[in-house]
This record gives C-alpha cells, sequence and structure tokens, in this order.
C-alpha cells in the first residue's frame, strides 16, 4: 500500500485559512502564516504544503 503524496501550492500570501477543499472532503478550518525565514508551512490536517511565491505559467 502506498501513501499519496500531499499537495503543493504556491501562493501569493502568507496568512491564509486551509479547511481541506471543502465540507464533505474537507477538515476543520485552519489559519495559517508562512514565516519568511522558511518561506512555506504544511497544514496540521491534511499535510497540504503551501509556498510563498508567484505561480510559474507555461508559455503558450
Amino acid at each position: 500500500m502506498t501513501t499519496p503524496v500531499p499537495e503543493t501550492k504556491i501562493i501569493g500570501k502568507k496568512k491564509f485559512a486551509c479547511d481541506g477543499g471543502g465540507p464533505a472532503a474537507g477538515h476543520p478550518r485552519v489559519w495559517l502564516t508562512i514565516p519568511d525565514d522558511q518561506g512555506w508551512v504544511e497544514c496540521p490536517y491534511c499535510d497540504t504544503r503551501y509556498v510563498y511565491g508567484e505561480e510559474i505559467r507555461e508559455a503558450g
């Protein structure tokens, strides 16, 4: 049995809320802050890693 890799999201703000993606599949809303010295934080419920930065867009 393999464990799925947690999702990584690049976001443009350092203070935000995570609810796991909705009421049916989600978790209680938690407020997270990305530390300046680390640049990322993980949600304690769903293990999603949030990275502070700008999303990379593919040229099309």
